[in-house]
């Protein structure tokens, strides 16, 4: 039974550990996207703030000796604040320049691969990761009083939901945080309405510039937190294209979800899920191509079921207001 534990805590902490930079990603992206400005730069900005989060925590003890608890916060903010950057870059470009938000995203993204590997060639001499660098990593969150619980103290001991990196925590407790901020504020009821229609938004004394700043930058600092917990939770060194593709994957996320905090968090579980299993395949005696196939395979499937049942809701709605019609038109006669 115990043994039984251990493997299905195993499963559990992995899934959750895949599931966070898709979430804090998708998270963004799903604001940006209700501003009416799709963020394809989610993986420039996950990069980004992967390789300055590791630089600044590594060079943090020569500028603060003496404080190690504060290094990993330290190289947290370092990230966070060159994503926001970013994404401000990015906002400037759309907003201010008049730039394809398309085009000026992947612009952003090439941008961020090219920077961080000249910046890590330049700092480490090393053109593929910051492994000669002692980074600090994101501290754990400890719950030792679930310990003496029968069944979750197995699932403590064995890292399943609990003993998990606080950025894992943090993704989760930003899902509900992002419902609140959009579903009971003034903030999300001015970003969403911006989305829906800017010309109305306009006409109601709403600023549509800096309501889709507002979801840009916010964009970038939920990315942010999905590059750090990459470079200084999932591991503890930055290396080229380490975000391999996550951005994009949670832009699927956010539509999968059907744009809504909670469709989103199913989402990224369901992505992470499809990582851990594929990483399973990896052990027993299954090609290569067929594990780094398994992730896109179930996204693909998931997009293509969720369009499926989005057409049908459609037709219903359709066929019941045909059929409303008519009934009106007999009562009429």
């Amino acid at each position: 039974m115990t043994a039984d534990l251990l493997f299905v805590a195993t499963l559990v902490g992995a899934t959750l550990r895949a599931s966070t930079p898709l979430l804090f990603a998708a998270l963004g992206g799903l604001v940006s996207e209700l501003a009416g400005s799709i963020n394809i730069a989610l993986e420039g900005m996950m990069l980004i703030a992967a390789f300055f989060g590791v630089i600044a925590s590594a060079f943090a003890p020569h500028w603060l000796p003496g404080a190690p608890g504060l290094y990993p916060w330290i190289g947290c903010a370092a990230g966070l604040t060159a994503a926001i950057a970013l994404a401000g870059l990015l906002a400037v470009f759309h907003l201010e320049l008049g730039a394809d938000l398309i085009l000026a995203g992947i612009g952003i993204n090439i941008l961020a691969q090219g920077l961080t590997m000249f910046l890590l060639m330049a700092i480490t001499g090393d053109k593929g990761s910051t492994a000669g660098l002692a980074s600090f990593a994101m501290p754990r969150l400890h719950m030792p009083l679930v310990d003496a619980v029968p069944v979750l103290g197995v699932l403590v001991n064995g890292d399943g939901l609990a003993g998990q990196n606080i950025l894992v925590y943090g993704a989760f407790a930003a899902a509900g945080l992002v419902r609140f901020l959009l579903y009971r504020t003034a903030f999300g009821l001015h970003l969403r309405a911006v989305g829906e229609s800017s010309d109305a938004a306009l006409s109601a004394g709403i600023s549509v510039r800096k309501m889709r700043y507002a979801g840009l930058l916010s964009s970038g600092l939920l990315a942010g937190f999905g590059g750090i917990f990459l470079a200084m939770g999932y591991l503890t060194l930055f290396q080229t294209d380490m975000v391999a593709g996550r951005g994009f994957l949670a832009l699927a996320a956010v539509f999968l979800g059907a744009r809504r905090p909670a469709g989103i968090l199913a989402a990224a579980l369901l992505f992470g899920a499809s990582q851990v299993f594929a990483a399973q395949l990896g052990l027993y005696a299954v090609p290569s191509q067929v594990v780094f196939m398994v992730p896109p395979l179930v996204t693909i499937a998931a997009l293509v079921l969720f369009s499926l049942r989005r057409r049908r809701a459609e037709r219903r709605r359709v066929e019941a207001g045909v059929a409303t019609i008519f009934a009106h038109s007999r009562i009429i006669e």
